[in-house]
């Protein structure tokens, strides 16, 4: 995961990220799970850290990447958490003080950002800074964090607009976009859902995916199950599990309970780097 803006707030926090090759999910249960442990150990404490589960939004990354660094670095002075932005610049719990060279962090990326503003460094801090103090006057953004249309279009003045016209709009709350960039992405992930379920038709349930699995890795169905731990029974086992849980949608314990291991066992498999091929097991 690439970090570009982020911000820790007394009860959640804010990221800019890219997700790159691992998972979201993967990456967020390694972040929430591993500082929880490491913050209760340090200040001698028990139980949930973060409230709630995280919510995500897929975002066009032009016009977008600029204006969501600003408005998350400034979270901590909207809620008043830091009174001015000479604060907020030397304020440890945001990737602001990073990007104007107050702090080191080698895990965030502030090049990113600061390359939009110059290529010399010293002046392409002086206009970031001078980009963000432009933000404060405008406070809570709908168009940043209200609903799809609302997201897409700059507020509902913008979408009324179009309405009136006539005008099709595409949106979802969980995409921040053009409406273009949010067709793009709702045609391809229904493209992957009819793909999942035709491939999920052909191997209707885990005894023909194991019997599948068995034969093309070369080994005996009860081998599968028989929590062996040498090479290719692994890999038919890990294989096994990325199919049945990501493709198929079958529950880590529903697997777990057919191979005969624990549900952490199963899911850390299904979790692991996916093997390309591993489609075409679904596959006559």
């Amino acid at each position: 995961m690439i970090v570009y803006a982020w911000a820790l707030m007394p009860n959640h926090f804010h990221l800019l990220a890219r997700t790159a090759t691992q998972r979201l999910s993967k990456s967020m249960r390694k972040l929430l799970t591993g500082y929880a442990v490491s913050y209760n150990r340090r200040h001698n404490r028990y139980g949930h850290l973060f409230q709630n589960r995280y919510r995500s939004i897929v975002c066009e990354k032009d016009p977008y990447f600029l204006e969501l660094t600003r408005y998350i670095h400034l979270n901590p002075l909207r809620a008043g958490i830091v009174k001015s932005l000479e604060e907020l610049n030397g304020y440890h719990w945001t990737g602001h003080s990073a990007i104007v060279g107050r702090v080191e962090r080698a895990w965030q990326d502030t090049e990113a950002v600061l390359q939009y503003f110059g290529e010399m460094r010293r002046e392409a801090i002086s206009r970031y800074e001078f980009f963000v103090r432009d933000g404060v006057s405008q406070g809570h953004r709908e168009d940043l964090v209200g609903g799809g249309l609302i997201r897409s279009f700059g507020g509902w003045s913008q979408v009324l607009s179009l309405r009136r016209k006539g005008t099709k709009i595409a949106s979802d709350e969980r995409i921040l976009g053009s409406s273009e960039f949010v067709r793009l992405l709702l045609s391809e992930a229904e493209e992957r859902q009819k793909e999942t379920l035709r491939l999920s038709a052909q191997v209707c349930d885990l005894t023909s995916l194991a019997r599948r699995i068995a034969k093309r890795e070369g080994i005996a169905e009860s081998e599968l199950r028989s929590g062996g731990k040498y090479g290719n029974v692994v890999r038919a086992r890990r294989l096994f599990c990325q199919l049945a849980v990501k493709t198929m949608g079958y529950s880590g314990a529903e697997v777990a309970r057919f191979l005969g291991v624990t549900t952490s066992a199963v899911n850390r498999s299904a979790n692991s780097e996916e093997m390309p091929e591993t489609m075409d097991y679904l596959q006559e």
